[in-house]
Formats: structure tokens, sequence, C-alpha cells
């Protein structure tokens, strides 16, 4: 499920450590509980594997060098998902598809461990736009993985955002996948030019996907292996993509078949608006449907 140059690096973590992997500078963590790597471009969750389970997230096997994203994990879309560029202060009116936050470099704030898992705070080593923060808070045990995007907006006037946890779930096969949780949700078709439609029953994709759905349910995922659910906080938007058989530059179409993206958003049929001093909350939590309650 991950390139193995960098599996071998988990192994032979003890507990805690950060190094550079494919031009990346990354923290690794190896503990009783499972496994987490965040790259320190972009905040992002690269892998999550609990003790006893196989990795939850996909990573491309054959990464792009940097400056180019790295493809799987958790990317973070903020201020703007999409091409959606809402922030108003003029750096950012011509910025990066999917916004700022995914290629600047961020810092690790602090670990807290415990008894069940870590949590982990990360921050931007300089300011993405003129009136809005940003910080990341990852918590991860071994029956979750919780992430948290939180923007504040402290300049002096409204700001209007949108966002998302871009999730790549790792599964044995896109096209033989079950999504249950959007029955009856209305979904804008970008492939379509941003028809609306609702769903109709189970979403079983078999090609390329890429829609919108205006919801804020869990979504279950069935790969026909496992289930993993995916539960959002404060995103009206349930955003489900795969490139079918022709996917990006830096991933195989065989590849490709084992992932499947499920997001935690807010784009535009939920876009955010933030008056001066107020905070957003995006966020997205992972689990097995066997262990939900669980702390």
């Amino acid at each position: 499920m991950i390139p193995d140059s960098l599996q071998e690096r988990l192994d032979a973590t003890d507990d805690q450590q950060t190094l550079t992997w494919e031009g990346r500078e990354l923290v690794l963590f190896n503990q009783p509980w499972g496994q987490l790597a965040v790259a320190l471009t972009g905040a992002q969750v690269v892998h999550f594997q609990p003790a006893g389970d196989a990795p939850w997230l996909w990573l491309t096997p054959t990464p792009a060098a940097p400056p180019a994203t790295l493809r799987g994990g958790i990317p973070l879309c903020w201020p703007w998902f999409g091409d959606e560029r809402y922030a108003d202060d003029s750096p950012n009116r011509q910025g990066p598809f999917h916004g700022t936050a995914r290629l600047a470099p961020w810092r690790l704030e602090g670990v807290d461990e415990h008894e069940e898992g870590i949590e982990v705070h990360l921050s931007p080593e300089e300011r993405l736009h003129g009136r809005l923060t940003a910080r990341v808070v990852i918590q991860a045990n071994a029956r979750r993985l919780h992430v948290e995007l939180i923007s504040e907006n402290i300049g002096d006037a409204p700001v209007k955002i949108s966002a998302a946890l871009h999730t790549y779930l790792a599964v044995d096969d896109a096209f033989a996948c079950r999504l249950e949780g959007l029955a009856g949700a209305r979904y804008l078709d970008k492939r379509q030019g941003f028809a609306e439609a609702e769903q109709q029953g189970t979403l079983a994709p078999n090609g390329a996907v890429d829609r919108i759905y205006h919801s804020n349910a869990a979504v279950s995922v069935d790969d026909g292996r496992r289930t993993l659910r995916v539960a959002k906080d404060q995103s009206d938007s349930t955003v489900v993509w795969h490139p079918g058989e022709t996917p990006p530059e830096d991933t195989s179409p065989a590849a490709a078949r084992g992932f499947l993206c499920v997001e935690a958003a807010n784009t535009r049929l939920d876009p955010v608006w933030l008056v001066p001093g107020a905070q957003h909350l995006l966020g997205t939590t992972l689990t097995r449907p066997s262990t939900e309650g669980a702390a």
C-alpha cells in the first residue's frame, strides 16, 4: 500500500524520528498502537496503519520529485478547494489549484503521547494568507485516525473560504467498491459540467468519478475485504473522486486501482464565511465499523 522504501524506514523507527524521503521531510511514528507518517510539506498525513491491520491510506509507489505534490494520504486543500479562489487579498487570487497549504512548509509544534495513541500539532512556517491562519491537529490510535484543519480570521473583514481533506483510502480495487451513506443526496458531477443529480441507492464506481455530494453524512466504503468509515465535522460537502483508467502521470493505472478518494470538504455548495475573530474546524475521522464509539 506504500512504497517499500518508506515501509522499511517506518519499520526501523523506534518510537519517532524525522528524516528525508524522496526529497521530503517526514515525521515517522512507530509505536505499539501502530504507525503514522506525516510530511512537513503540506502537513500531509501520508501513512496510517493500526497494529495488526493493513494501511488505511494509499500512497503512490512512484512519487513525483519536489516541488510537485505527493499524491496520496490526506493532502490539505486550503484556503480554497479546486480552482475556487475565494481568498480576497491579491497575493492569493491567482494561487495554485487547491490552494497554498499543501505546497508550504509546516513545522511540528508538538506531540502529545498518551496510553492509547498520539496527538500531533502542526502550523505553517510562514503566513499563508493575509487574513487567515491555519493549524492542523492529527489524532491517531489503534482504532481511528482523526484530522482537523482549523482556520481563523485574524483580519478586520469577513473572508470566504473553501477547503478539503483530500483522503486517499487504500482499497483492493476501486472499481469493486460500494459506498453507503450517500443515497438520496444531491450532487454536482464535474465530469458532466457540474450537472446536478440525485444519488440512487449505493454508489458503486466502475470507472472515473468526480462528484461533490451535498451531504454531511458518514460514508462507508466496502471493498470486499474490509469496510472503512469516513465521518466528518463541519462539512456539508462530500467529494468522491477517482481518475479511472487515465490517472495522473505520477501513478500507473494499475496502482491507481488501489485508491478511492472520499473527502470531507467545504466547496461551492457550502463555503465558509469567517467574520473577524471566528474559527472554523474542518475534520475527518476514519474508523473500522467494528470499532465505532472507541476513543
